[in-house]
């Protein structure tokens, strides 16, 4: 069954009462032109929102009636912008997704809720370019629900929020089951079928996804069709190959599985339907899906899925806690139950799934974002739940889909937005990808063989960057058969060029300095973190004016609302070609962490590398098995699961301009040096230096 086959059957239930929604909808946005049934300020909300909403309902008949894939590209580019206008930059301002303005205009009483919910109503335009009568019809439902409840009542805004409370615990069923199956299901994904039958030599095709589209997507495709089919097979050829590199490191089973979710910015469309091809050749069948932007599916590290540009950065951080306004225990409780019933309906299909395959993008002007006392987020209180429901479903997932079951890969491209050297930058980022595997393997080993003497390494900044501190290593039993790093060549983690450990707490003591780092899209200035065993005990930027608000940005941005992570990784990074790439062009902070963690020592805050897998057997090169794979809370994981995993993982990296020594420190009191003031020292690594020196 196809997909267009499948929706239309599914659609039948929903029709007429799509109907009755979008013609009262319509009713809506008319009652609030002519007549003042409601006070002023909501008039002019549901005057706002019906008429979004009226324009959701014209890109839902345009897309099923056919016509939308008929459109020229000027048609199709006057409808993306007239959906997402109302959030742009400027538009912003006066629109009620503003924290802000709602607050403004229709009071601190209604604000919070009413532009949660017309944030809420925004993915209504993925419902409508997807066809999906299911999710679009309860969502205009819940909105006229609404505003029936404030049309009798404009002071019953405890009975919207109890509306909006359980359109999500009534519906969330349905909603997991949605998801489980975008992620199991290759047959049934819209978003495959135009990768593989729409026309990609132009670039009218994006717009058919429903995102925002920018600039980016539009000279990202343009720019791809340029290149040979030649060369598009290759650059598939080094992801899909990542991929099933990790299989073979971490002696898992390939040929047992059957599919594989391919996650990618719009805009590389070629290159992911070769890479579709190619996994089916590994007998791999491509799940392709959307990112859901529905608030319970929201979180701090970005996207899940396929996805454009964002309309506007600040609107999404604004709403990054939406969340809030709903969640409790019960919600919790509920909708793990939810997840629960739809792993057990794919049971099957769970097996059979093999993981991740990741592409991202750099090159976006550096957000430091406003911070809303008007937006929405967790008290205290919900922060401790919904910690404990992210702890509770990772495991029902690893209980489904077992960690050491699975792997993934992940590479990344620039975007045209990283300026005039974009086509030298993106073949510099190749020219990185696909370096010298048998020379990094040969050099790393000499690395690894170093640190594997010590007890403890002490890492120096230099200059402006004044981080000073030890980092304690696990000790083996069998150091001739056994090592303390693995050393990471061109497989899941594109591109090579590191060595990582995960060190024992107890005596990785000091202070970790980066004079500004872009983490998860976010810069952080002068950030500094301080660790006592292992464990953060103060942290502190620059970004604001205040203290608090600087340690408020740390707590729910990069602690992910916990008191205190641990240090999860230590590695060095040894890309010094990706160093010199950054220096060359000037994009050193615009860089990935995927690639910055490689030009350099990085920290990760958060779980191990090996979370969930950690008794998984793995290998180096040389043979050595690689033991040090857990700490203190990891060890957990059989005894008290529930605090054996933070459910986050930031690597932090300081870059070889502001790194000062790395030196290994052994038990009978002897130095090794690996780095000297930025330089790599350590004999067999010289090599590395000659990107260094430009």
């Amino acid at each position: 069954m196809t997909y267009n086959q499948y929706i239309d059957s599914e659609n039948q239930a929903y029709t007429e009462r799509y109907q009755l929604a979008s013609g009262r909808v319509t009713v809506v946005n008319a009652e609030t032109n002519i007549s003042l049934k409601l006070p002023e300020e909501l008039s002019s909300y549901f005057n706002q929102t019906s008429y979004f909403l009226m324009q959701t309902c014209n890109a839902y008949s345009l897309a099923s009636s056919g016509t939308l894939g008929q459109m020229d590209i000027l048609a199709l580019q006057n409808l993306n912008q007239s959906l997402y206008k109302d959030i742009k930059a400027d538009n912003y301002k006066q629109s009620y997704a503003n924290p802000v303005f709602a607050a403004e205009r229709l009071g601190k009483e209604y604000s919070t809720i009413l532009s949660v919910l017309y944030t809420e109503l925004r993915i209504s335009i993925t419902y409508a370019f997807e066809k999906r009568l299911s999710a679009l019809v309860p969502l205009l439902e819940l909105y006229i629900q609404v505003y029936n409840i404030l049309e009798d009542n404009p002071s019953a805004i405890k009975e919207v929020q109890s509306a909006i409370y359980y359109y999500f615990f009534d519906y969330i069923d349905i909603m997991e089951t949605s998801r489980m199956k975008l992620l199991l299901e290759p047959g049934l994904s819209p978003v495959k079928d135009i990768i593989m039958e729409k026309d990609l030599s132009e670039p009218s095709y994006l717009y058919l996804f429903g995102e925002y589209i920018s600039e980016n997507e539009l000279e990202t495709s343009r720019y791809l069709s340029t290149l040979t089919e030649d060369k598009i097979k290759s650059l598939a050829k080094t992801f899909t190959e990542g991929y099933r590199k990790g299989f073979e490191i971490y002696r898992i089973d390939l040929s047992n599985k059957k599919t594989v979710n391919i996650r990618y910015p719009l805009g590389f469309e070629r290159i992911v339907k070769e890479a579709v091809h190619q996994f089916k050749e590994m007998g791999l069948e491509a799940c392709i899906y959307m990112a859901c932007h529905s608030l319970i599916y929201r979180f701090p590290g970005g996207r899940n899925g396929c996805y454009g540009s964002s309309a506007n950065r600040q609107y999404n951080y604004d709403h990054r806690m939406d969340c809030s306004v709903i969640f409790d225990k019960a919600f919790a409780d509920r909708r793990l139950n939810a997840k629960r019933k739809a792993f057990e309906n794919y049971k099957k299909e769970a097996l059979f799934y093999s993981g991740i395959a990741v592409m991202e993008t750099f090159g976006e002007e550096d957000f430091t974002p406003v911070d809303k006392n008007e937006a929405s987020r967790f008290n205290k209180k919900q922060q401790k739940q919904y910690k404990d429901y992210i702890a509770a479903a990772s495991l029902l997932t690893n209980e489904f889909i077992p960690g050491d079951t699975t792997s993934f890969t992940i590479i990344a491209y620039p975007v045209p937005g990283i300026g005039k050297d974009y086509k030298e930058i993106f073949n510099e980022t190749i020219k990185v990808n696909t370096l010298d595997s048998f020379m990094y393997e040969r050099i790393q080993t000499c690395l690894v063989n170093a640190l594997d003497t010590g007890d403890y390494v002490t890492i120096t900044g230099r200059g402006q960057n004044i981080t000073n501190i030890n980092i304690a290593l696990s000790p083996v039993n069998n150091p001739l058969k056994e090592t303390k790093f693995e050393n990471c060549l061109d497989d899941v983690n594109i591109p090579l060029g590191e060595v990582f450990t995960s060190p024992q707490l107890k005596g990785t003591d000091g202070l970790l300095h980066v004079t500004s780092a872009c983490l998860d899209g976010l810069v952080y200035n002068d950030l500094k973190l301080n660790f006592k065993d292992g464990v953060i005990t103060d942290y502190s930027c620059s970004n604001f004016d205040t203290e608090e608000e600087n340690k408020r940005y740390i707590h729910e941005n990069l602690m992910h609302q916990h008191n205190t992570l641990p240090m999860g990784e230590f590695a060095i990074g040894t890309n010094t070609t990706a160093y010199k790439m950054g220096q060359k062009y000037n994009i050193s902070h615009k860089l990935p962490i995927l690639i910055a963690e490689k030009t350099g020592p990085h920290f990760a805050i958060g779980d191990t590398c090996f979370s969930h897998e950690e008794d998984m057997c793995t290998y180096n090169p040389d043979g050595k098995e690689m033991k040090c794979k857990e700490n203190d809370f990891s060890r957990l994981r059989n005894t008290d699961p529930s605090h054996a995993y933070f459910n986050c993982h930031t690597d932090i990296t300081i870059p070889y301009n502001e790194l000062g020594d790395i030196t290994v420190h052994q038990n009978n009191g002897g130095l090794v040096k690996i780095i000297e003031n930025g330089k790599f020292v350590l004999p067999g690594t010289e090599e590395l230096n000659k990107a260094l020196d430009f």
